[in-house]
């Protein structure tokens, strides 16, 4: 059997499934099955197409395919966007940029420079600059970053910023404040990072029937959440049953 006919049939039977699951008139599939690989095609182009531009989840596939296809696409956009207008708002950008490839040093240079005049304590950059000095190890100027964020902003609230706090506090060596942060994390963190590595310090600590506890909550947690949270924490539930089977 050619291989375009096989191809064709196959292009037909997606937009036909398309074309149900969707609840497009079923005059499309006169069009589908008459037209063959021609019809395929209008009803992709028309149908599909524009649905995937409108699907958030296709969006998310369609970058991340970029991304790993050109890397340095966004960046260079960023910095385009940057040479035309030099605002702080841009700076941030092209530093988060830096930061997501792995470039924590340009991210925090660039950073620093934006904290200066009204920006000098913005709670947002300070915490990016943070987040940009931990990713290189340094985690003295990180905590100290973090506490200046503290000082001048003292009602900014951010789950990732505090977890950074405590995992600073335990890259010190100061276990006992770190796991003082980390317990308060572990009912408000929107995640289960914070809970694993609550529980890492606590084994860490030999404290194996807290960790141990802490652990378990994680397994339950995810096993009775809706899909979407499963998937996205399976990295961490991966972890805590690991973890767990080791402690055993």
């Amino acid at each position: 059997m050619p291989v375009l006919f096989v191809l064709s049939l196959v292009l037909q039977f997606v937009c036909l499934v398309h074309m149900v699951r969707s609840g497009r008139p079923y005059w499309w599939a006169w069009i589908i099955v008459l037209g063959m690989g021609l019809g395929a095609a209008v009803y992709i182009v028309t149908q599909i197409l524009p649905d995937l531009g409108n699907d958030p989840r296709a969006r998310r596939a369609a970058r991340g395919a970029i991304r790993k296809l050109d890397p340095t696409r966004d960046l260079r956009k960023l910095r385009d966007e940057l040479s035309r207008a030099e605002t702080v708002q841009n700076k941030m950008n092209l530093g988060a940029e830096f930061l997501a490839l792995g470039e924590a040093k340009e991210a925090e240079e660039i950073f620093a420079q934006c904290l200066t005049g009204l920006n000098a304590h913005a709670p947002d950059l300070l915490l990016a600059l943070a987040q940009a000095q931990f990713a290189q190890g340094k985690a003295q100027k990180t905590h100290e970053t973090l506490t200046r964020l503290i000082q001048f902003n003292p009602e900014f609230r951010s789950s990732d910023g505090h977890l950074l706090f405590a995992r600073a506090l335990e890259a010190l060596g100061r276990a006992d404040e770190a796991l003082n942060e980390y317990a308060a994390l572990e009912e408000s963190y929107p995640g289960e990072e914070a809970r694993v590595r609550y529980a890492r310090l606590l084994i860490t600590e030999h404290r194996i029937d807290e960790a141990k506890s802490v652990l378990e909550k994680v397994r339950k947690r995810v096993r009775v959440a809706p899909k979407y949270y499963q998937k996205a924490q399976r990295e961490w539930s991966d972890e805590a049953g690991s973890i767990l089977q080791a402690l055993r």
